[in-house]
């Protein structure tokens, strides 16, 4: 099951609930104008089966504008989860190397905070690269999806856009690396009712293309992520509270080349082979 936000023509926000591949399900229609609330529903993938069956407006998926899938919770990301990723992070300075060796393999995970709700870009809407940053760099992950308890009710697609040189050169530089307008994207969709089981069998992949030709393409497993989404949660949510829930990304195991950064114009393309595909422009910020 999939649930999304979504807007129609000059319209508000809404929620919607996926019927197949082609039509959107306006659960306003039953009460339900919040996603984070939704998420909080005790036996949610029970209600969003009952609602299926009932009769409520539906939309050609091709005729709404999906929004990201995020309202009131806020977003904190993974780091070092990969071993891909550790070892991009020490090739980036030999000054923060050893740092990066040492939370790959320790007990705690690197978690830090990446973006307010309102910064989040969705499916279509553009990423930015920072003016002042020379290393640009898209990071496709899976974003986990907590509700206020702490319960893993859902799996999306995360981009963590980053800038490689800015972290590179001092690691307190990490919160101008990662929080920034545009900085983050999720979307297109929240998928519900899967286990930690099924997620680790999905795949992820990306497509960069500048000018209509793809510069870059990757990809990896969700198996590959080291630490257990029950284990990034309980750290998440150690000595914190979120009361509309949170986001997680997992982190990244697909690192462009050294000589590769983002350009304005170019376009994003992440698909995680259990939810879909998340496509966004990138532009300056």
């Amino acid at each position: 099951m999939k649930l999304c936000r979504f807007r129609l023509k000059d319209d508000y926000p809404r929620v919607g609930l996926l019927r197949g591949s082609k039509t959107v399900l306006d659960l306003s229609a039953a009460g339900l104008e919040r996603l984070d609330e939704l998420l909080g529903e005790k036996k949610l993938p029970r209600l969003l089966t009952q609602l299926a069956a009932e009769k409520l407006p539906a939309h050609p998926l091709a005729q709404v504008s999906l929004l990201a899938p995020v309202e009131g919770q806020e977003v904190w990301a993974a780091g070092v989860t990969y071993l891909r990723s550790k070892v991009a992070r020490e090739t980036e300075s030999d000054f923060s190397a050893t740092a990066y060796d040492r939370v790959y393999s320790a007990a705690r995970p690197e978690i830090f905070f990446k973006a307010v709700p309102y910064k989040v870009a969705g499916p279509g809407e553009p990423v930015g690269i920072r003016r002042d940053g020379k290393w640009n760099v898209p990071e496709p992950e899976l974003a986990l999806v907590f509700n206020r308890r702490g319960e893993l009710v859902g799996y999306t697609i995360g981009n963590d856009m980053s800038s490689r040189d800015i972290e590179g050169e001092n690691l307190l530089y990490l919160p101008q690396a990662k929080v920034y307008d545009g900085s983050c994207a999720l979307g297109p969709w929240i998928v519900v009712g899967e286990t930690e089981a099924a997620a680790r069998r999905w795949s992820i992949k990306i497509s960069i293309r500048r000018r209509g030709r793809e510069v870059f393409a990757g990809r990896t497993a969700v198996k590959q992520i080291k630490r257990t989404f029950g284990e990034l949660r309980d750290y998440l949510f150690r000595a914190q509270t979120f009361p509309l829930g949170a986001v997680l990304l997992t982190g990244t195991g697909i690192v462009p080349p050294d000589a590769f950064t983002l350009a304005k114009g170019d376009v994003v393309a992440i698909a995680i082979s259990g939810i879909g595909a998340l496509t966004n422009p990138v532009t300056v910020v």
